[in-house]
């Protein structure tokens, strides 16, 4: 990866905040991989393309950490899920072997798997000691008869978001507009009703939680050619570029594909969330405006009518228990600001909300939602984090994997809302499963059990 071409993912035009102060995002620096490196960044973001094989090029320190890492599910092909790697050893590299070890994993992969295509991860050990992972993903490419796409993603280039858009621009140059889509058949489409293709950009199916909103898609003739990358299919992938509009999920990871599909192809798109009722039904009424077609916005507001009456049916008990109860949010990125919405639309109070991944963007959202006031943390100390939780007297702590046993070892209700999650909390459904999963974590017996003075101690007091 040239220098110059990480300098131009640090500073995306369409980013409000790089346009604002023309600097671009920070550079890397030591210990910004803490929270995941740039291969990691990479491997995620691609990994849900599920009939694909993922080869990891390096030690197998590399795949063994990153392995399955994201709870994404696929609803066909699980080639994905299987670990790949050439497991470089010392000998290997003083030999300068790594290429030819390479090319030999890749056809192992074509062999053993038939994949739709090979994804070839450069990590830091290859990448110092020059592998030309592309010259060998153009000949494993002929010899093989399958795609084969490199992705230079080195973990010393920098974090894990720089690594997200690395991922984005790969796919862009390598794999994008490489295939036309499957024409819509008639019978296909509810009579009466005229059909758009559309995208999802940064959507990952964490949880399987896209499934929740996908039948809606169909009920109003929207065919998702891609949700990149969540549940993907590779031919899915490579007819990206004839989408009608396109709606950017996560914007700190995938925003300058959007943004290179609207300048080549002049799809429109727009940021937005299925987290929570009011977004929910905001990004189907995006879609219909930037269709500009009269009677999709009027068979969306009929959809929506019918939904949000039903999911606060469904939601009335549950808000009575969880209305006022404090929140502490902890997540970064887009969720920094969506499942606030999501909470607030339950009735609860978000004390504060992290932000440690969340762009400029993300953060006037949140200012937003919760005015100017707004409290947003950035520090991600567990130990400051619980200090916090109990300075601003919060309920329930709702955040990554990383702080559930200091929170519970704490005897504090927590909610995990990582992406490593089996639970899908998007769309109407998912707003009513995490309005109950909230109710179980607040008002669970056991703090009442583990919070009570023992007997004994009493006594001896």
């Amino acid at each position: 990866m040239k220098p110059e071409d990480i300098l131009a993912l640090m500073t995306e035009s369409a980013c409000a905040h790089n346009a604002k102060t023309k600097s671009g995002c920070a550079r890397p620096q030591p210990g910004a991989t803490q929270g995941g490196c740039c291969f990691d960044g990479a491997r995620n973001a691609l990994l849900p393309i599920a009939d694909a094989a993922h080869v990891v090029h390096g030690p197998i320190g590399c795949a063994g950490s990153s392995w399955d890492n994201r709870g994404t599910r696929s609803s066909g092909p699980d080639t994905y899920r299987i670990g790949m790697t050439t497991d470089l050893s010392e000998m290997d590299v003083i030999m300068g072997r790594g290429e030819r070890r390479l090319l030999r994993a890749i056809g192992q992969a074509v062999d053993s798997y038939r994949p739709a295509a090979v994804f070839v991860y450069n990590t830091c050990v290859p990448a110092l000691q020059g592998d030309d992972i592309e010259a060998v993903a153009k000949d494993a490419a002929v010899r093989y008869g399958v795609p084969v796409v490199p992705v230079d993603c080195a973990g010393f280039y920098g974090n894990k978001n720089l690594g997200n858009r690395l991922a984005g621009d790969i796919v862009y140059r390598h794999v994008i507009g490489s295939r036309e889509p499957e024409p819509v058949s008639a019978a296909a489409m509810p009579p009466g009703i005229t059909g758009h293709d559309v995208n999802l950009i940064g959507e990952w199916n964490v949880g399987g939680e896209f499934w929740n909103v996908a039948p809606l898609f169909d009920e109003l003739g929207l065919r998702i050619l891609c949700t990149f990358s969540g549940d993907s299919r590779f031919r899915e992938v490579q007819t990206m570029h004839r989408a009608e509009a396109n709606m950017v999920v996560c914007s700190k990871a995938m925003l300058h594909v959007a943004r290179k599909l609207n300048e080549d192809y002049g799809t429109p798109f727009f940021e937005g969330s299925f987290y929570g009722i009011k977004d929910t039904s905001q990004a189907f009424r995006d879609f219909a405006h930037r269709l500009n077609d009269a009677d999709l916005s009027r068979r969306t507001e009929a959809m929506i009518a019918r939904e949000e009456a039903q999911v606060e049916t469904a939601l009335a008990p549950l808000r009575r228990r969880l209305a006022g109860k404090r929140v502490l949010i902890f997540t970064g990125g887009y969720k920094s600001w969506s499942v606030v919405s999501a909470a607030q639309d339950l009735g609860m109070v978000v004390v504060a909300t992290g932000t440690e991944k969340s762009t400029e963007e993300d953060k006037a959202r949140i200012t937003a939602l919760m005015g100017p006031d707004a409290l947003m943390i950035s520090d991600n100390d567990q130990t400051a984090l619980i200090e916090a939780f109990h300075n601003l007297k919060a309920d329930i702590l709702v955040a990554g994997d990383r702080y559930i046993y200091p929170t519970l070892k704490s005897r504090l209700p927590f909610l995990d809302i990582d992406h490593v999650r089996c639970i899908g909390y998007a769309g109407y459904d998912g707003m009513i499963e995490l309005a109950r999963n909230l109710d179980r974590a607040v008002h669970s017996p056991v703090w009442e059990q583990v919070r009570r003075r023992l007997d004994w101690l009493r006594a001896a007091a």
